[in-house]
């Protein structure tokens, strides 16, 4: 089997500057929508699963009350599909994602040629996991879960904040780690 071909380091962390950013915008519109508001004190709308509708006391958190049409359109919502959408096209077509395109037709001509090339599985498995933890979010949040959406938007900002800001690649340390204990990255 041939070896995988090296990639430039500072293309993911370029990939992953423009990634945080659009995360902690997704984190915010996240924490201003339906998944954080609550309710004090009111009547709401009740159906129970034998029909009719009662005018029942709510208080706490709104999202379980929101019809699943009005949670898909929360720009929260939207922006972080968006992201995992990204994410998905990074892990299925690496070299026709967004970001990498960009990096090497307007970043990497511009730069001396890398020092070393790095494995571009990790990477890549980075994104994986970036995808796992926003569809999280995303299906939570259908189902009504309060707060979910905007912790699973946080989390994956951290992650590449991280790695944008101090070349720290949380998923590449995992898949190093799976490596290790024969899980991921087996030569044949």
């Amino acid at each position: 089997m041939a070896e995988a071909r090296g990639i430039d380091p500072r293309g993911p962390r370029f990939a992953a500057s423009i990634t945080s950013v659009l995360l902690l915008v997704a984190t915010l519109l996240a924490l201003l929508g339906s998944s954080t508001a609550r309710t004090d004190a009111g009547f709401g709308w009740l159906s129970p699963l034998g029909g009719g509708m009662f005018i029942v006391p709510v208080q706490g958190w709104v999202l379980p009350f929101t019809p699943i049409s009005m949670r898909v359109l929360d720009l929260g919502f939207l922006t972080v599909l968006v992201i995992a959408l990204l994410f998905l096209w990074s892990v299925l077509s690496p070299r026709t994602a967004p970001w990498g395109v960009l990096y090497r037709r307007a970043i990497q001509p511009r730069l001396a040629p890398p020092t070393d090339l790095e494995d571009p599985r990790p990477p890549r498995f980075a994104q994986g996991v970036g995808l796992v933890v926003t569809s999280i979010g995303l299906i939570l949040h259908v189902v009504g879960v309060p707060l979910a959406l905007p912790v699973a938007a946080a989390l994956a900002f951290m992650a590449a904040f991280l790695n944008a800001v101090f070349g720290l690649c949380l998923g590449c340390q995992l898949w190093l780690l799976l490596q290790r204990v024969g899980l991921v990255g087996r030569t044949a």
